[in-house]
């Protein structure tokens, strides 16, 4: 992506959601949502124009459900 993303999910009930984003090192960049969700389809967009190239990751927690994915931002 350059620079920005939408990252989509769906909520099969309400939930508490985390939505973070990491750099290859781990550390937290940003966190994009942190809190109760309701039921349904949701995009949530992530502006990197600060970050540089690279990879990073993100992790959707959501209930008792954890996903991460890979991002490689390309300048």
């Amino acid at each position: 992506f350059n620079p920005t993303t939408t990252i989509k999910f769906d909520l099969a009930s309400n939930s508490n959601v985390k939505l973070n984003v990491y750099n290859y090192n781990g550390q937290l960049l940003k966190s994009l949502v942190n809190g109760i969700m309701n039921a349904g389809f949701h995009a949530v967009n992530f502006d990197a124009s600060s970050l540089s190239a690279g990879v990073y990751y993100y992790t959707l927690e959501a209930g008792n459900s954890v996903m991460s994915n890979k991002m490689i931002l390309v300048k």
